[in-house]
């Protein structure tokens, strides 16, 4: 399905690892022993699929572009018909992965099983880097992992791509990917609070010190600016001379898959809609926290969204005021 104009869409989102994410609950999780599962749940996953999808629950149009292949990738696809979701594909040979997430709800812990991904040719890989060609946009959004086959500079590259068109490039991935592509022509760089201490090379827990380092990455040219979620921390906003920190409300946790990508589409949502850094922020917060509050990939509510964020502003603007 593609919604766009043919060859124009305001935000575009990147998955060349897309998933099908299979969500279920277990009385308990044992080894050996045969586990029964409720609840279960299927969503189109991978990192820029949950962003688009949790951009359409915000009445903000993209346009996901994937890489599938096989029956699993055609369940992708409609998947994200049934979400609404805008999408073109580039076919692969290999089959789209499976992804489980399962409940314990004897303990409590959430188990999480992602297979690596299917192999992505270098012919693939070429036709893929002329569908980006062929989108125009204002926002492209890379996010999550890279599949066997594709080197670790590939982001790093779509960032000089992205630069030369005079798009706004958004990443959010880790590891090696991570590093080829800091430096590289980032607007936004989205990292968890491991793949930013990955960056800096250290451990940082003291909050002024966390705001310090991400200043500095930003001064050093890593990016335009730089994001760091943080769980129940919250997350904080970077920009060459200003830091934004924004807490987190405290809500009961149901799963925690995707918030961080919940997080980064309202947070890019609020930047396309030329909001305050520290608005958008709040947003992006807000969004993220509300995904935690459901089961499944990335499953947000415009109406629990919305709450939290004027809830959030009010226990800071509160807090200012003391």
């Amino acid at each position: 399905m593609l919604s766009c104009a043919k060859t124009y869409c305001r935000i575009v989102t990147l998955t060349l690892n897309p998933a099908v994410d299979v969500a279920c609950t277990a009385p308990a999780v044992r080894p050996t022993h045969k586990i029964r599962t409720f609840d279960e749940r299927l969503d189109a996953g991978g990192g820029g699929i949950n962003v688009a999808r949790v951009m359409r629950v915000l009445d903000e149009k993209s346009l996901a572009l994937i890489a599938t292949g096989g029956v699993t990738g055609r369940l992708v696809e409609e998947l994200l018909d049934e979400a609404g979701v805008s999408w073109r594909s580039l076919p692969i040979m290999g089959r789209t992965r499976v992804s489980l997430n399962v409940y314990d709800r004897q303990t409590g812990l959430e188990y999480r099983f992602v297979p690596e991904g299917p192999l992505i040719t270098a012919d693939e890989l070429s036709r893929f880097r002329n569908l980006l060609l062929d989108i125009n946009s204002e926002w492209l959004i890379a996010s999550g992992s890279l599949p066997p086959g594709v080197p670790a500079d590939f982001y790093a590259g779509i960032a000089e791509l992205a630069t030369s068109r005079g798009q706004k490039f958004v990443l959010d991935t880790s590891g090696n990917a991570l590093r080829s592509a800091v430096g590289r022509g980032i607007h936004l760089l989205k990292l968890s609070l491991s793949e930013f201490q990955f960056l800096v090379g250290r451990e940082i827990s003291d909050p002024i010190e966390q705001e310090q380092e991400a200043r500095a990455l930003v001064q050093s040219g890593a990016a335009r600016l730089i994001a760091v979620s943080m769980g129940a921390a919250g997350a904080i906003l970077a920009t060459g001379t200003s830091v934004f920190r924004h807490p987190c409300v405290e809500v009961r946790t149901e799963s925690a898959v995707g918030a961080g990508d919940s997080f980064l589409a309202a947070l890019v949502t609020g930047l396309a809609r030329q909001m305050a850094l520290n608005d958008a922020l709040a947003f992006g917060v807000a969004a993220g926290t509300a995904s935690i509050l459901r089961r499944g990939t990335a499953v947000v509510n415009r109406h629990e969204i919305d709450q939290l964020m004027s809830q959030s502003l009010f226990d800071e603007g509160r807090r200012s005021k003391t």
